[in-house]
């Protein structure tokens, strides 16, 4: 099984984050009413629980932190778009199956990065700055401002979904799409290990994240 996604060289913990921006039967889309109806609300929402998770994450732990970051993230992270995003035009040729499991793994990627990335906290604050359009859709601007070091830029790309405003990508450093990183690691391992395998190297990692196996050396 292909190594999936070697993380790059991080600026702390936060700023490397790897984003593998989930769909599961616990995450599934909710109605209109429990989203933000503001694209700037909507990113606020999830600090909100990010800050609060970093604050309780030696409590909760590695697997505490994944369960209280999933469903929100399911909530407010348009993942089915990005899922097919990420995968490229080889989406198009899978079943719905297919297409649904990946999804469902997908995003319990997107959490598991989270819950490993933002593990504790020492003094953050994760602050929406601003915002701009983007044709159709918003840029939202936010800084992640340590106790220490520089701030750091993370933007969200914000697409409207039946009158709310969901996540349809984050730029890090501001500029980085993470869905065109993943992109092309994502097309690397279906070319050569199919759909399956990229299923299988998400599950796993996943389950490293979670602590539910050792992590590779």
């Amino acid at each position: 099984m292909s190594d999936l996604m070697t993380p790059s060289p991080r600026k702390g913990k936060i700023t490397a984050l790897c984003l593998a921006l989930l769909l599961a039967t616990g995450i599934s889309p909710v109605a209109n009413a429990a989203l933000p109806g503001n694209p700037q609300d909507s990113v606020r929402s999830f600090y909100d629980t990010l800050l609060t998770t970093m604050k309780d994450g030696p409590k909760l732990g590695q697997s505490g932190r994944y369960s209280r970051l999933v469903s929100v993230v399911g909530r407010l992270f348009d993942v089915p778009l990005m899922a097919r995003l990420a995968i490229g035009p080889s989406c198009a040729t899978l079943s719905p199956a297919q297409q649904q499991q990946v999804t469902e793994t997908f995003g319990h990627y997107i959490s598991a990065t989270y819950a490993d990335r933002f593990d504790s906290y020492s003094g953050e604050q994760l602050q929406v700055t601003g915002q701009q359009p983007s044709g159709a859709e918003i840029i939202v601007q936010t800084k992640i401002i340590k106790s220490k070091g520089d701030p750091v830029s993370l933007n969200y790309r914000m697409r409207e979904n039946a009158g709310s405003w969901q996540i349809a990508d984050v730029y890090l450093d501001g500029t980085i799409s993470q869905l065109a990183t993943q992109r092309s690691e994502f097309h690397s391992i279906v070319q050569h290990e199919g759909v399956d395998g990229l299923i299988k190297a998400l599950d796993h990692k996943v389950d490293v994240l979670t602590r539910n196996v050792a992590k590779e050396s």
